[in-house]
Formats: structure tokens, C-alpha cells, sequence
């Protein structure tokens, strides 16, 4: 006696049904997780950051125009007009009124995020690589990449209360480090900057007096994303040396090693559950000539402590450059090379990984 084997199905069946006269089956299986996937930028994806509160999305790519989008559907809601290159990162107020970009065009731009309209312009003499809001946003940290012999810098400016009285005076400059800062954060309680860039150094600054408190060479090349958890307790660092690395926020000791098989672009951490992402791929230069499965180019998803990977999110067709976690923690959004947003809701199946 041969069964007949039927193969319909890429998920795990859950139900089966005959009908009355028994000529015809019925088959149910676990649904896929599907993403939402977003057109709105003509160029690769360079950041990727949600509001407080998770219900708006930020991209940016190196098409000039920020977009604005509803995470639960991926509606989109505009664009911010204005920007002349690149945007390379971006941040919003806890509030969700202020929205700032940092671009090629040597400008760090101040926009009202519900009308789109520029109100304030840090115009700097280099081009403006990351931009990040201290707690409270009071402060604003912009880094500006070497150019003409003048070397890369951090810039920490104040955010006005009231915006017609922002001003471009600068606080403090900090600088020294050879090549450019692709990423700066703030540190706990705002007394410190973490920046990490094209040296492959993470260094800890002092906000007041703009000294290196600490630094950490663990990265053999250059580091394309820094990451912070929710607790600012800790933090995570993305290497073209293929590897991400927690990190502890005060100590900067090196927690955990993440190693992949593909540069990684970004890591983020997960601010409900242990686990981390990772994102990258082979260099865009070689993306013509290789397969999205070749190519390595899906989210890998990591157990944060055991540094084990759980699984992986295809879809991309090129370098993912950016991620993104929902302040939930039930879905993240990637942007790729390809020039797409993917949201993805995670399913039931994922919340069960133990």
C-alpha cells in the first residue's frame, strides 16, 4: 500500500478536511511571515530610526529626501524636501516634532516633522556624516567627516526650546580621530559621546572637557553601526571585519563576539527578548554578479548571550544597510542596497524560540 505524497505546502500543516462526498481535500498550514515591503527611495538605504512611541518610521538613503511612514501598514505619509546629497543618519525628538538629518551637502537640517518644513540649518564646512539627540534633547551631537586636510570631528550644539531662537553656536568640538565617524551616540546621563567609524576605534568622549576617557581597538576594520539598548546599559558594534560586538557602556569591555560569515553593516538588540540582528552582505561593488542567496544578504538573528544563531529573514537583493527594532519589540524594518524598506511583523513561531 503506497501513500500518494502531496507536497503544496512550504510551512508546517495544521489541519486537514475531507467534504461530504470525499472527492475533494482540504489542506491548512501556518501562514509565512510576510513583510511589508516600501518603494519610496531611488537609492540604496543609509538609516533607519522609529519615534518613541513606534507608530512613525524614519528613512533615510542617499537619494537627498528623508521619508516619513506609518510602521503598522507602511503608508507613506512624505518627504522632507531640501537635503542636496546623501543623508546618512537621522534622529526625532521624544515629542515626534523635530525631526534632524545629517548630509553630504555639509548641512545638519532641523525640520517640524508634522509640516515638513525646514526651520533650522547647521550648515558646516565638511560634509555631516551622524547626528544623534541627547536625553531630554537638549543637546545635539553632529559629526562632520575629514575633508581638506581638516580632520573629523564631533560637534555637540543645543537644541532651543523654542525654535525661533536656535542658534549654530557650538558647544564643544571634539576631534583627532583619523578618518571618518560614521556613527555617535550619547552616553548615559549625557556626560559622554561614544563614536566608532572608518579606524575601527570605539571611543568614549567626555562631553565637558572633550578628553578620550576610553577606547577600544576589538574591531580589526571599519565600523559601520553603533546600536544602544534600551537600559543604555550596554551596546552593540557592527564590523566590516564581520563581526558585531556588545560592549558594556561605562567599562567599554567587550561582552560578546557575534561572528558572521559577510561584513555586517548593523546589529541592533532586541528590547524585549535576548536576541540581537544582524545585517550586511558582500560589498556592493560585487553585487551584480552575485545571487540574493550567495550574496549573503538576509538578517541573521542571534541569541545575545549564548551568541548562537537562532535563524535568518531573507529578501533583500542587495547589502542590508540599516535595522531598525520597533520600540515593541514584535517587529524591525531593514533597507537594503536594493533601495526597499522591509517591515517585518514577526509571527507567534518567533516568540516561541526559547
Amino acid at each position: 500500500m503506497r501513500p500518494i505524497l502531496l507536497k503544496g505546502h512550504e510551512r508546517p500543516l495544521t489541519f486537514i478536511k475531507y467534504n461530504r462526498e470525499g472527492d475533494l481535500l482540504f489542506k491548512c498550514a501556518r501562514a509565512n511571515m510576510r513583510p511589508i515591503l516600501l518603494k519610496g527611495h531611488e537609492r540604496p538605504l543609509t538609516f533607519i530610526k522609529y519615534n518613541r512611541e513606534g507608530d512613525l518610521l524614519f528613512t533615510c538613503a542617499k537619494d537627498h529626501h528623508p521619508t516619513l511612514w506609518y510602521s503598522d501598514d507602511g503608508e507613506r505619509v512624505g518627504t522632507y524636501i531640501g537635503h542636496n546629497g546623501a543623508v546618512w543618519t537621522c534622529d526625532i525628538t521624544d515629542d515626534s516634532k523635530t525631526l534632524v538629518t545629517g548630509s553630504a551637502d555639509t548641512t545638519c537640517k532641523m525640520w517640524d516633522t508634522e509640516t515638513g518644513v525646514c526651520y533650522f540649518t547647521h550648515q558646516f564646512d565638511q560634509p555631516v556624516r551622524a547626528v544623534a539627540l541627547s536625553q531630554g534633547d537638549q543637546l545635539m551631537c553632529i559629526s562632520s567627516d575629514p575633508f581638506m586636510g581638516v580632520p573629523a570631528a564631533v560637534h555637540v550644539v543645543r537644541v532651543a526650546a523654542n525654535r525661533s531662537e536656535q542658534t549654530n553656536e557650538i558647544v564643544i568640538s571634539l576631534s583627532g580621530p583619523e578618518g571618518r565617524i560614521n556613527r555617535a551616540l550619547w552616553g548615559p546621563f549625557n556626560t559622554t559621546i561614544l563614536t566608532g567609524g572608518e579606524d575601527g576605534v570605539i571611543r568614549m568622549w567626555d562631553v565637558e572637557t572633550g578628553a578620550v576617557l576610553l577606547e577600544t581597538t576589538e574591531h580589526k576594520k571599519q565600523i559601520q553601526h553603533l546600536s544602544l539598548s534600551d537600559d543604555k546599559t550596554h551596546f552593540i558594534s557592527a564590523s566590516l571585519d564581520k563581526t558585531a560586538r556588545l560592549f558594556d557602556s561605562k567599562t567599554m569591555e567587550c561582552l560578546k563576539t557575534y561572528t558572521a560569515d559577510r561584513p555586517v553593516n548593523a546589529a541592533i538588540i532586541s528590547p524585549i527578548l535576548d536576541h540581537i540582528i544582524l545585517g550586511g552582505g558582500q560589498d556592493a561593488m560585487s553585487v551584480t554578479t552575485t545571487s540574493s542567496k550567495a550574496g549573503k544578504f538576509d538578517s541573521k538573528i542571534h541569541y545575545k548571550i549564548f551568541e548562537d544563531e537562532i535563524g535568518g529573514i531573507r529578501g533583500h537583493f542587495g547589502p542590508i544597510n540599516a535595522l531598525a527594532w520597533h520600540p515593541d519589540g514584535r517587529s524591525f524594518t531593514s533597507g537594503g542596497e536594493d533601495g526597499y524598506v522591509r517591515i517585518h511583523h514577526l509571527d507567534n513561531d518567533y516568540f516561541r524560540i526559547k
